[in-house]
């Protein structure tokens, strides 16, 4: 059984930094240290007052501490972090660039006045719910221990919760429709004879290797090697002579999950899952 810390170092980097990025969004709000109109989304302020950092900031806003932050949170640390270390297992890029797309897809859906919410952070959530079960149709799904279903139906699942309990549905279902825009366009376009359209853009390619977290095969861009190297560079011991600091070298790590197969509800093959 692992410690805190050793779970915390051992989770993918973008579905860590994006989790993380969240609390600390939340705590800020707990200790009154902004006001949360400032950071949603808001277009008149974005086009009259140029205040861009709205159209980013709102994505990180999941809503105050309380049981629906939390069951947000663990929707992120269980199938974003399934997605991560399984269908783009080794493929950093390509996964920021599906979290990308489906934030601009939101944006663009939120132009119309009925669509637009102050914070899309649940829609991405969502999102992310929504094309791990298209990933994970047969996987075993229990929901607070009264309900068995198989991953397809998940996000359906927690659509209905969202009614029972009062909970806005419109934040959800815009993130399902983001999610299916994406699972169309690079799996079932592709798998019904279409052209693949929705390769991942050099500039995100440049913005991981800049980073310097995470694993992308068949990256047209190198890798930062100072990436995360507060110092770096020849240093000089007392007897004059200069040292190099030790290279070190990452293994792969693979850990696919796998799907139940009894009752198979969706088979085919996946472009995302070879990598191509």
């Amino acid at each position: 059984m692992s410690t805190p810390a050793e779970y915390y170092r051992s989770l993918p980097p973008v579905s860590k930094t994006y989790g993380v990025a969240c609390f600390m969004t939340a705590a800020a709000l707990y200790f009154q240290l902004y006001n949360p109109r400032n950071i949603s989304l808001d277009y008149g302020l974005v086009i009259k007052r140029f205040q861009v950092w709205r159209l980013i900031t709102n994505f990180f806003f999941l809503g105050p501490f309380s049981f629906p932050f939390a069951f947000r949170l663990i929707i992120i640390a269980r199938y974003g972090v399934g997605l991560e270390r399984g269908p783009f297992d080794k493929r950093t890029a390509d996964y920021v660039w599906m979290l990308v797309f489906g934030a601009i897809s939101l944006l663009v859906m939120a132009v119309v006045p009925y669509l637009l919410s102050p914070f899309m952070g649940p829609s991405v959530v969502f999102m992310i719910v929504y094309v791990w079960s298209r990933e994970f149709p047969n996987a075993r799904i229990n929901i607070y221990g009264l309900v068995s279903l198989k991953g397809f139906y998940l996000p359906w699942a927690l659509l209905g919760l969202d009614l029972i309990f009062g909970d806005p549905l419109k934040p959800d279902i815009l993130g399902m429709v983001a999610g299916h825009i994406y699972y169309f366009l690079t799996v079932l376009h592709p798998l019904a004879g279409g052209k693949f359209m929705l390769k991942t853009p050099l500039w995100v390619h440049k913005l991981v290797a800049f980073w310097g977290e995470g694993t992308q095969i068949n990256s047209p861009v190198e890798r930062n090697p100072h990436a995360g190297v507060a110092f770096q560079g020849r240093s000089f011991r007392l007897n004059g002579r200069t040292t190099t600091p030790p290279q070190t070298t990452q293994e792969p790590y693979n850990n696919q999950q796998q799907a139940a197969a009894d009752g198979v509800v969706f088979r085919g093959r996946s472009h995302r899952l070879n990598g191509r």
